[in-house]
């Protein structure tokens, strides 16, 4: 479909489940973690258009899907994997005449509040300079690495080679996740990811995420971080066992 930015596909089968142009309520959870998502402008196919037919019913449930977030070339961003997917209403949609407007409930712990603006960012190109994660809170910036990580693996770029030296500004961290958005934007450029706690990290450093150990990490204000981070010592201990000479400035 011409100017889709959502495809979901029924999990067993791989079966194409609709593209749609918008959608909403992805990212704000109801009470108990259910999702009420509006899919916007789409045609139903497979697995979904069954259910449609069994509204009210308990075969209107499709079952597990994967839900992929697209550029506006069709590429794609990112996916989730969601349960449950359960038809509750359709209507004609104002996107186009061969076009409806469907109304989901679906399940999907990954999809974190406040996760749209980033996303929005790479679909628009404009996640384009380092920082932009600094005007955002605790909740925002745990949603930042949340779609960073989702969207590493369609990245398509190769590791770094060995001996690279990467600059980590230190100035802005004031929590864990600040110090995961700072080092992944070292390693990845803006945006990018490089885990977002400790065993994520330890993994980062095996390689395929960016970095290929030995490499150098010159941590301009380090005191910042040594003030503010708790886990700092385990940090530094995580990154030298995996060969990483860590400049503190």
């Amino acid at each position: 479909m011409d100017r889709a930015l959502y495809r979901l596909t029924g999990e067993e089968d791989e079966d194409l489940w609709a593209y749609a142009r918008d959608a909403t309520g992805l990212f704000r959870p109801l009470p108990g973690g259910r999702r009420r998502v509006r899919l916007l402008g789409c045609v139903p196919q497979g697995g979904l258009e069954r259910a449609l037919r069994h509204l009210g019913g308990r075969r209107a449930e499709a079952g597990n899907a994967h839900l992929d977030l697209l550029d506006h070339s069709g590429a794609e961003l990112g996916s989730y994997f969601v349960n449950w997917v359960t038809a509750r209403e359709v209507r004609p949609s104002a996107l186009g005449p061969e076009l409806v407007d469907l109304t989901l409930d679906l399940w999907g712990d990954d999809l974190l509040p406040h996760s749209e603006w980033p996303w929005e960012l790479r679909r628009t190109g404009r996640l384009d300079r380092p920082g932009l994660w600094r005007s955002l809170g605790p909740a925002g910036r745990h949603a930042w690495l949340s779609v960073a990580l989702w969207h590493h693996g369609h990245r398509g770029l190769p590791d770094a080679p060995p001996g690279t030296v990467y600059e980590l500004d230190g100035r802005q961290l004031v929590d864990e996740d600040s110090f995961y958005c700072a080092v992944g934007e070292a390693v990845n450029g803006p945006g990018g990811y490089f885990g977002w706690n400790l065993d994520a990290l330890d993994d980062c450093l095996g390689g395929r995420w960016g970095a290929t150990a030995p490499f150098t990490l010159r941590w301009h204000h380090s005191d910042v971080a040594r003030a503010r981070l708790a886990r700092f010592p385990t940090v530094l201990e995580i990154l030298r066992r995996h060969r990483v000479e860590v400049d503190l400035r």
